[in-house]
């Protein structure tokens, strides 16, 4: 199989270029610099074993792939993003007759719940992928992933449940890339998990990296709601120690330049200058489940809004205080 990668950022860059160095066919994807400092120099990819160039076929979209029926295409941008690449990709042509849309498989490799219900309205054959790969993108052309010996653990399992040859097929590639990839029944019930922990993701993004005991206070009160609301929707989310028993110490983080620990997705986007923010489809997940079942969120909203504004005014990463965030929530609440 042949892996398209469709958003070539922090997972993308890492997951193409551990496929590569296993010996898979890899193109990846990307715009504006990124897609510019791809062609020219290549993908830089840092790990504990140090850092490697990929010099790998690169396209801006749709138009610059010639798809076969052997590709896999692994969504990869922010949930925000969403909607534009799969309108894009879903029509194209794939050799031998059909569309991107009715043949090929699409594996939506991101945060958050609802890329998968949006694909699939424009794909017949969808699968969740429940990301838990710390790496950091901030300069075009270089990813930093810094966890040994696995790179990442990514659960895998046909969206909306179950498993096929495809994702068996799949997982036995990504496994041989120093990368976990169980194959599941229940994919988005570990996608659920994964969204309980990424509402911390706000804070970090305008508070920086969680670290004391504030911060995670704050953090403790966007779980709860969140909790909260998945109760009363019916949805069950992977227990920590079921997460727990799966990683163990298999990903320890050694960063190869002995520095330290780097802020999350929405920290990197808002280090980036991009103007937007995952924040409405993490936090306003659970907003928006909140507001169906008629569970207040409070805490979700304020930390949602504030993450929007600093993506919107291009403000810098960190430059709000946990006391300042704090307030703003206990004014909302």
């Amino acid at each position: 199989m042949r892996y398209i990668i469709v958003g070539t950022g922090a997972v993308g860059g890492t997951l193409g270029g551990r496929l590569a160095e296993a010996g898979h066919e890899v193109v990846l994807v990307a715009r504006g610099t990124q897609y510019e400092a791809l062609c020219a120099d290549g993908l830089r990819l840092t790990t504990p074993e140090g850092a490697r160039t990929h010099r790998l076929p690169v396209a801006d979209g749709p138009e610059g792939v010639d798809l076969t029926p052997d590709d896999v295409l692994v969504l990869a941008v922010k949930t925000q993003d969403s909607t534009t690449a799969l309108d894009a990709w879903s029509p194209r042509p794939v050799r031998g007759g059909g569309t991107a849309g009715e043949r090929l498989p699409l594996i939506c490799a991101q945060n958050g719940v609802e890329s998968e219900r949006l694909a699939l309205r424009r794909f017949r054959r969808v699968y969740g992928c429940c990301v838990y790969l710390p790496a950091t993108f901030v300069e075009p052309g270089r990813v930093f992933a810094p966890c040994a010996p696995l790179t990442g653990i990514l659960h895998l399992g046909r969206y909306p449940s179950g498993g096929d040859d495809t994702v068996r097929a799949v997982a036995a590639d990504w496994e041989k890339a120093r990368l976990a990839a169980p194959v599941v029944p229940d994919v988005m019930r570990w996608k659920y998990a994964k969204l309980l922990s990424n509402l911390a993701n706000a804070i970090e993004a305008v508070t920086g990296v969680l670290t004391g005991p504030d911060a995670f206070a704050l953090f403790d009160r966007a779980r709860e709601e969140g909790e909260a609301v998945l109760a009363a929707a019916g949805i069950e989310a992977t227990g920590k120690a079921e997460q727990q028993a799966v990683r163990g110490d298999r990903m320890r983080f050694h960063p190869p330049d002995g520095t330290g620990r780097g802020g999350g997705s929405s920290w990197q986007s808002l280090s980036r200058r991009t103007g937007t923010i995952e924040a409405d489809h993490l936090n306003g997940e659970i907003v928006l489940l909140g507001r169906t079942h008629g569970i207040p969120t409070p805490v979700n909203d304020v930390l949602r809004r504030t993450a929007n504004s600093f993506a919107r005014e291009r403000r810098a990463a960190g430059s709000m205080t946990v006391a300042e965030l704090t307030a703003l929530v206990d004014a909302g609440a």
